[in-house]
């Protein structure tokens, strides 16, 4: 048998995501087929140092921490250094020489939020010429920015709901009337968040025009881009994309919040076992709304142009019964309590597989790059 995918998997990042981020890259570590692959991790910290596999690993959990010392993956030895400030480019060093090593043979970006979600990790390793999971540069950067992916949905005729976005800068110099743009076209209550995060970092439920004040400056402190969206009384169903050319959908996934006076899922609700939200999947709605949603998911992915993978959310309004779609997030996470994995192994693609999957599209998408011409 030849030797195992070398696969690089870069987590943490400087983004409010970073944690989000290390759990991430643990489900991929913990669950991956390591007769198959051989993993390194790599790190990049909230300060946005690189880190070597020997000091990533301290970032991950005890129990991937004692999963890589035990050599079943491997932390020493020959590592892939990406932007270490003291070199230029993308290099591969061995940890104990110095010295040019083999690199890796393919990237799995576990970053979420700016700075490695954005298209701006996959626009180095896109001039690194080596392949890598997930979306590439245009869509990572269109999936990051909440208002551009609007443009996109709105031009590809997808349903959304109704939003105002404004510059940080702009709101500081008018933010009487930025206040009544939105009281007028949106109302109460409303969301506030920044245009370029996620996880419901930064995000805010707005229910009269202090809390609005307060939920825009905190947005603020996270992206100079802001966007508000209407509230509305309505489910939270997500569903799962898988493919390159010809993605597939995943069986729909719904966020079922058991505290009715609490319908807004926070950071803490998403990533925190509170016991107040579950994720049942699949999700219970009619077959005739569930082949809608896979449809209109699979539209979503196409209108960025994804590769790889994505998560599709969507509103369904409690009275109109009407579908929308919310947003898309071409790296969603991955982590034990995520929905994207719990998605693909309701619809018969347990993690170990899934990951299998999406490594095998990202030598697909950069087989098929490969033979683009570079020369006139």
């Amino acid at each position: 048998m030849g030797r195992r995918v070398r696969v690089g998997v870069i987590f943490g990042g400087r983004s409010g995501e970073h944690e989000v981020s290390i759990r991430s890259a643990a489900a991929i570590i913990e669950n991956i087929d390591r007769k198959k692959y051989e993993v390194l991790p790599v790190a990049i910290t909230k300060e946005g140092k690189w880190l070597a596999p020997a000091e990533a690993t301290k970032l991950l959990p005890q129990s991937t921490h004692q999963l890589l010392s035990a050599g079943s993956t491997r932390a020493t030895g020959d590592v892939a250094i990406l932007g270490d400030p003291s070199h230029q480019g993308l290099i591969s060093l061995d940890s104990r020489s110095g010295l040019p090593s083999e690199k890796l043979d393919v990237i799995f970006p576990a970053l979420h939020g700016p700075l490695g979600e954005d298209g701006t990790v996959q626009g180095l390793l896109e001039m690194a010429d080596i392949p890598y999971v997930g979306c590439g540069v245009l869509a990572s950067a269109c999936g990051m920015d909440k208002v551009t992916m609007k443009l996109l949905f709105a031009q590809a005729d997808l349903p959304i709901c109704k939003y105002v976005w404004f510059l940080r800068s702009h709101w500081q110099t008018a933010e009487a009337e930025v206040i009544r743009k939105i009281s007028r076209y949106l109302g109460f209550p409303c969301f506030v968040k920044p245009a370029n995060l996620g996880s419901s970092v930064g995000v805010s439920k707005a229910t009269d025009r202090a809390s609005l004040k307060a939920a825009v400056n905190l947005a603020g402190e996270y992206d100079r881009k802001i966007i508000v969206e209407e509230g509305l009384d309505a489910r939270e169903i997500e569903c799962a994309i898988l493919g390159n050319a010809e993605p597939r959908a995943s069986l729909p996934g719904e966020y079922v919040v058991h505290d009715e006076a609490s319908r807004f899922l926070d950071y803490t609700e998403k990533y925190s076992n509170t016991g107040n939200v579950q994720f049942v999947v699949p999700a219970p709605i009619s077959k005739t709304l569930t082949n809608q949603i896979q449809r209109l998911a699979v539209r979503a992915f196409q209108a960025v142009d994804g590769s790889g993978l994505a998560r599709v959310d969507f509103f369904l309004r409690r009275d109109t019964k009407e579908l929308l779609l919310n947003e898309l997030n071409t790296m969603p996470g991955l982590t034990e309590v995520s929905g994207y994995p719990k998605m693909w192994a309701a619809s018969g693609l347990p993690f170990a597989d899934l990951f299998e999957r999406l490594i095998k599209l990202a030598f697909e998408r950069h087989q098929e790059k490969s033979l683009l011409k570079t020369s006139i």
